[in-house]
């Protein structure tokens, strides 16, 4: 029996991004002619920012002087177990070496790449936790230079709050610059900031459309969408929960998909009864988004068992993914596409954005079908190795060649003719295409 839909959305998070595309190309190609004076100029303009770009010590120390100790606790508290979580995944990448013939050794070490720049939002909600979750990993990874970037707010400046956690997370540098102008300031060096080797964080449509056309010259952590959340629910679930967390993810913005999927109609219909009233309930700045989003992007999904319903999830590939159900053990064997994962009621997403230890910077439109998050790996560059005595280097050398020559290589062929007359002078060789 195929799944029904109790409630389909009537738009998917795809927009026409023709004009940001041209907007922001326009922005990236203007800075990289004219350098910081024309980024200054951009941030006049959308930042309505004149005040220092790049804070020095004093205005850090007078920013963090304005965080209140309880919120400063909390920070430090959210930093640890980022921290603690991004060590453990360090942990896991080991360099190794290894004999693949006698005489041929051939290793992997992990390099942290050298500079790093965090993008922080900073507009309607300052994202302390984004600055925690990308600047520790960088921190951890190794990364050298490390800069964290956010828009200021007119005649204020960047939140204190992101100021804290950005300075006790690890920054090197913190630029008070938004949008497409700062993500163009840490790709391009400006105000003597190294050269940008990844860009990592969330932002709005330009800045990741900024990201997607720099890709390639910088690495990114990812192709950001609109945030997305998928709940699977039994019998078992408490409807006012998964609604609550509905509505909790529902709240990111006006196109931030959220899904149920479930195999118990009367907690599917309990749910939409619940939602909309836990939205009329919420202030009016974060209810207008989650009404929209709701209305306009959720989806409400029945099928006949748990197998159905881990296929749908999976198909989905959500950024966020809950499971408030029986059996934790079999959905965590089961489920594969995900960003993360939340198993069971006493945890939740809001959770891992905030303060759990598990990164928050997760693939969205369905990329959790071929990649994770932000890690410590990352920021960092899996290289190879190899060296080999003679005798090592000749079975390889040997079948170089004939390769070679079958695919038409010549040149590359000749590499190993030469090390095997030089090498091994008194020996003949049968290196043709055809053996």
């Amino acid at each position: 029996m195929p799944i029904e839909y109790l409630k389909k959305a009537k738009l998917h998070a795809r927009s026409d991004a023709s004009d940001t595309q041209k907007i922001v190309k326009e922005i990236l190609d203007n800075i990289e002619a004219g350098g910081d004076q024309v980024a200054l100029e951009y941030a006049k303009k959308f930042d309505n920012y004149d005040g220092e770009i790049l804070l020095s010590p004093e205005a850090i120390e007078t920013a963090i002087a304005q965080v209140p100790e309880r919120l400063r606790q909390d920070i430090d508290f959210s930093h640890a177990n980022v921290k603690k979580f991004a060590e453990g995944q360090l942990a896991t990448v080991a360099d190794f070496e290894t004999e693949i013939v006698p005489g041929l050794i051939a290793g992997q070490k992990a390099i942290p790449v050298n500079a790093a720049g965090c993008y922080i939002p900073g507009g309607r909600y300052s994202h302390i936790a984004s600055a925690i979750m990308t600047v520790t990993t960088a921190k951890v990874a190794g990364c050298k230079n490390i800069v964290a970037c956010s828009p200021p707010r007119p005649g204020v400046g960047i939140a204190p709050a992101i100021i804290y956690a950005a300075h006790v997370c690890g920054a090197d540098k913190i630029l008070a610059m938004g949008g497409v102008q700062g993500v163009a300031a840490m790709t391009f060096g400006l105000f003597g900031l190294p050269k940008a080797n990844i860009l990592v964080g969330p932002g709005n449509q330009f800045v990741a459309e900024a990201k997607r056309m720099l890709f390639g010259r910088v690495g990114i952590d990812m192709i950001a969408g609109p945030t997305d959340s998928l709940i699977l629910a039994d019998s078992s679930a408490d409807p006012m929960i998964v609604a609550a967390d509905l509505v909790g993810q529902a709240e990111h913005g006006y196109n931030s998909p959220v899904w149920l999927v479930t195999d118990d109609r009367s907690l599917a219909e309990e749910v939409m009864r619940l939602v909309p009233q836990l939205i009329d309930d919420l202030p009016e700045v974060n209810r207008d988004n989650a009404t929209a989003a709701w209305r306009d992007y959720a989806e409400v999904i029945v099928c006949d068992d748990r197998e159905e319903m881990a296929a749908t999830s999976d198909d989905y590939a959500p950024e966020h993914l809950t499971v408030q159900a029986k059996d934790l053990d079999w959905w965590l064997d089961r489920l594969s596409c995900y960003g993360s994962l939340f198993l069971g009621e006493e945890t939740t997403v809001a959770f891992g954005d905030k303060a759990s230890g598990t990164n928050h910077v997760l693939p969205t439109s369905g990329a959790a079908s071929y990649t994770g998050g932000l890690s410590v790996h990352k920021y960092m560059k899996i290289v190879t190795w190899q060296r080999a005595t003679r005798e090592g280097a000749k079975p390889v050398a040997e079948a170089t060649a004939r390769i070679s020559r079958l695919e038409g290589m010549e040149g590359h062929a000749r590499t190993a003719d030469i090390r095997l007359k030089k090498y091994f002078p008194d020996e003949t060789f049968d290196l043709t295409a055809d053996g």
